[in-house]
């Protein structure tokens, strides 16, 4: 026979803390907590898969459930000396839900269950304090109806305060025993009125609906939002956790409290909670009345005139500072607790991992390696990469006020405050007159570059996270908000309209790049702070990881950004970013709209002593380290001039007329460029653009060398392959290049040739391509589109309802699709290893800053990831996770 029930109690449990999949987090805790000897009151564990079954069976139970339960009730009765359902000596119990992944908050919970007319009595008697048993019996009903009734809370709440206004109360403390009796027949009637039926009276039937009500909870809309946000499967199901009530409002020597073992926000090791006096754990968290301090220390510095616990029930505040060593000694973490204390006995409600800021978690874990109770490398896996981003970035200040105005992806961390503007030249001009802005566009293209520097953040109404707004903010380190769909933006009229408002050019908004809100006016922002803890973490960190961790950049303050914060050289230069300052962008708009080679040529020769320049001061920065640099990748259209005023420039430039130059662009014109002509197609087409940029690389290399005394090798990558006789032609070029400048320095020139794979034909014919080929960067951004179907840029309309839906379990363009475009790595890797065994492997796409995206590189043996600089740390750890969730695999 199936075991659906598991008792705990009197130092003994049939479960432990490693069945928290069976029991719950709770229940395995409360468990756990019996098996350690700790005062925890006597109860049992609904298992979660009675949840499944409930869910899988037309919301019905197990047959042997009843009998189960009835067993287990027995055994509380046994304990306590108490009988459910007895009019004499009453077991009343707490019903609560215990999800395997913490839920705080998301479900329901239903706090002296058992008490009817008759048993409100007895308590009443057996307690001494009939207001004690009258206020707990008002707090039943007003939860039960409510929970299981769905009865709103405030019809009661609405009795009560009318009551207390008739009285001249103004605490619920103030109420007597004669007041809660007075008052509990109106409840009653609220819920006849509301029911259509009388309150239940039967404990059977409170039982039953309390229990159906939390395996109800676990499909309500917050739990479900909740598991959406927290990658939790409503597979995994809750258990109830059904216990003997143990009470903190029995007057002046009980109470109820919640306390952590180390302070969440900043990781330091003190106790730190509250606590309240004559009070049920609901009015901790309801915010009815002020909690007190636990410790005198943190009485002292909140500047609370009420007594600590410390003061208050110094008996029981030293029994809960021994379990809570205990506790954390045990579970090797930092502990979230709820306590009760009846008339000065301290219980154990609840224990477990509590949630905290990356700061403190980051503190907390290396203390408690410094401390001996966990390894270094036990500390590595303890912080979640992702949460680093809170780090790094400017964030807003939890207290602030949000006028929120509209919604969209939150496309790079940090927010940002600044006047609204429209253009990108705008955007600069305000940098130069020392004002901060935000930049608004519908999208945003390479053009925008200029801007993007210029603003503290950026708003798109259309894009997904990997956007061009998206992907270049996140290189840079600003905030950005993509895909707000919800705003109109007239660039004639300079404003912006949502939800009935208008904003104009000027107007003040703050941008929260890490839940891509976007707010009304200047909302006060905290500064990042980088501890010592975050240097210690991460050096243990590069011990146990195996790949290597680069950075995409193309500019001197993103390759220092990225040095700082650990890069081990650049997987991704994309030369285009160069190209859109100043005299730069009108001598490639020469190049692209002259009608001949010669043309081009001379436009190129501009361009080079440019490229020199910029490759020299990137190698010098990273002075030894690899750097990959991808040739010209984008579509020509994204260069072309757009209006009559930068048309007429090129053609003054150009000695031609501003007509023909409009008939040139025309011809340039692509229906889908982004499968058009650009990446290797370009450099077939005109080589002599491929050869302008390997001479500036290969003559950068030279001088960088010589300045650094650092050997520089070039990684030359050529995008958008398809097949091996594109890259022969291309890598031709590129030799012959190194050639020549070879002699011309006099000097022998190491470097190496490769290709981005980003299309599904170049991962199958990888053993081919591989014959040229040193190395293959998998370009995840692009190779996610091809082999999907989907453009990166439109998606956002489509892809929410899909991963509602369950078609696909993530964002492919945020976490790597696995099952596809993993495949293709895999097998790129697998067949350009079997053609050349030393081949290197990397990935360059936004995929590779991604926790669970460098968890597969690591499976799929990738010698390297590059992100994007300010996700170098984020990589950084999550490639030791990775390893050393590899490592214990290969162990198990």
């Amino acid at each position: 026979m199936t075991q659906w029930v598991y008792s705990f109690g009197d130092g003994r449990a049939e479960g432990e803390a490693g069945m928290k999949n069976l029991l719950g987090g709770k229940g395995a805790n409360l468990a756990e907590m019996s098996n350690l000897g700790l005062p925890v009151p006597p109860g049992f564990t609904i298992t979660t898969e009675v949840c499944t079954y409930y869910y899988d069976h037309g919301e019905t139970y197990p047959t042997e459930l009843t009998g189960q339960v009835e067993k287990a009730l027995a055994f509380i009765g046994r304990l306590t000396g108490r009988t459910f359902g007895d009019a004499e000596t009453p077991l009343l119990v707490s019903v609560r839900s215990g999800a395997r992944a913490s839920m705080p908050g998301m479900m329901d919970t239903v706090l002296n269950l058992g008490l009817n007319d008759l048993t409100v009595q007895a308590l009443a008697k057996g307690a001494g304090d009939e207001r004690f048993a009258y206020d707990s019996y008002r707090r039943f009903i007003t939860m039960y109806s409510n929970v299981v009734l769905d009865i709103e809370h405030h019809h009661f709440e609405e009795a009560l305060d009318a009551y207390k206004d008739r009285k001249g109360y103004t605490l619920d403390t103030d109420m007597t025993a004669d007041d809660w009796k007075a008052l509990l027949p109106r409840y009653k009637a609220i819920v006849e009125k509301e029911l259509g039926k009388p309150f239940p009276q039967d404990p059977q039937e409170q039982l039953w609906g309390a229990i159906g009500a939390v395996f109800g909870s676990w499909m309500n809309a917050r739990a479900k939002k909740y598991r959406e946000l927290h990658d939790i499967p409503a597979s995994w199901g809750t258990a109830v956790n059904v216990q003997a009530m143990v009470f903190g409002n029995m007057g002046e020597t009980s109470a109820t409290g919640v306390a952590f073992t180390r302070n969440p926000s900043t990781g330091e090791s003190e106790l730190y909670g509250e606590f309240l006096i004559n009070a049920q754990g609901e009015d901790v968290v309801a915010g009815i009345r002020t909690p007190q301090d636990i410790t005198e220390k943190a009485r002292i510095g909140s500047g609370s005139d009420k007594p600590s616990m410390e003061r208050a029930m110094p008996d029981a505040y030293h029994e809960l500072v021994r379990i809570y060593g205990i506790l954390e000694k045990h579970y090797r973490d930092m502990q979230d607790m709820e306590f009760t204390v009846e008339k000065g006995k301290l219980w154990m409600l609840q224990t477990r991992n509590g949630k905290r800021t990356a700061k403190a978690a980051l503190r907390i874990a290396v203390e408690l390696a410094n401390e001996c109770l966990i390894t270094q490398e036990e500390a590595v896996t303890r912080v979640e990469p992702a949460a680093l981003d809170q780090l790094l970035h400017p964030t807003i200040d939890p207290k602030a006020d949000r006028k929120v105005v509209a919604t969209g992806l939150p496309a790079s961390p940090g927010a940002a405050c600044g006047e609204i503007v429209f253009s990108s030249d705008d955007a600069e001009a305000a940098k130069k007159a020392g004002r901060k802005v935000i930049l608004v566009r519908v999208e945003t293209s390479p053009e925008d570059i200029h801007g993007m520097h210029a603003a503290e953040g950026i708003l798109t109404t259309r894009g997904g996270m990997t956007s061009h707004a998206a992907v270049v903010a996140r290189g840079m380190g600003k905030p950005c908000v993509s895909g707000a769909g919800s705003i109109r933006v007239d660039y004639a009229a300079q404003t912006l309209s949502v939800a009935g408002q208008t904003l104009s050019k000027g107007d003040i908004i703050t941008v929260d790049g890490g839940n891509g809100q976007v707010l009304l006016g200047q909302v006060k922002m905290l500064q990042p702070e980088l501890s010592g803890e975050f240097a210690t973490l991460m050096g243990w960190a590069d011990k146990v990881r195996r790949m290597k961790v680069r950075a995409n950049a193309e500019t001197p303050l993103d390759a220092k950004t990225a040095r700082t914060f650990g890069a081990e050289g650049i997987g991704l230069c994309r030369t285009e970013h160069m190209f859109f300052e100043g005299d730069r962008i009108v001598a490639v708009r020469e190049m692209i709209l002259s009608d001949d080679e010669a043309g081009r040529r001379a436009a190129l020769a501009k361009l080079l002593p440019m490229q020199r320049a910029d490759f020299v001061e990137l190698f010098t920065i990273m002075s030894g380290l690899p750097v990959t640099i991808r040739l010209l990748d984008p579509p020509l259209h994204e260069f072309l001039p757009h209006t009559d005023e930068e048309m007429q420039e090129v053609a003054k430039a150009m000695n031609t007329s501003p007509e023909k130059l409009k008939r040139r662009a025309a011809e340039l014109h692509e229906f889908n460029p982004m499968l058009g002509f650009r990446g290797v197609r370009l450099a077939i087409a005109y080589p002599e653009i491929a050869e302008m940029q390997a001479r500036a690389i290969f003559e950068a290399a030279v001088e960088a060398a010589k300045a650094t005394g650092k050997p520089v090798v070039p990684e030359v990558m050529v995008p958008l392959v398809m097949t091996k006789a594109e890259l022969d032609l291309v890598k031709a070029r590129i030799d012959a290049m190194a050639d020549a400048v070879a002699k011309e320095r006099g000097v022998k020139i190491e470097y190496q040739v490769g290709t981005m794979i980003e299309l599904p034909r170049a991962a199958l014919r990888a053993g081919d391509i591989a014959q040229s080929a040193e190395f293959f960067s998998f370009g995840t951004n692009d190779l996610t589109q091809t082999a999907l179907g989907i453009s990166r840029d439109d998606a956002a309309s489509f892809l929410g309802p899909y991963t509602q839906k369950g078609i696909l379990s993530h964002d492919p363009f945020v976490t790597l699709d696995q099952e596809g475009v993993g495949e293709l790595i895999k097998i790129a890797a697998e067949r350009g290893k079997a053609t050349r065994n030393n081949i290197k492997l990397g990935i360059c796409g936004e995929h590779g800053g991604d926790p669970a995206s460098i968890l597969f590189c690591e499976g799929a043996k990738l010698d390297y990831v590059s992100c994007s600089p300010y996700r170098v740390p984020i990589a950084r750890l999550a490639a030791a996770q990775a390893a050393l969730g590899n490592k214990a695999a290969s162990q198990a």
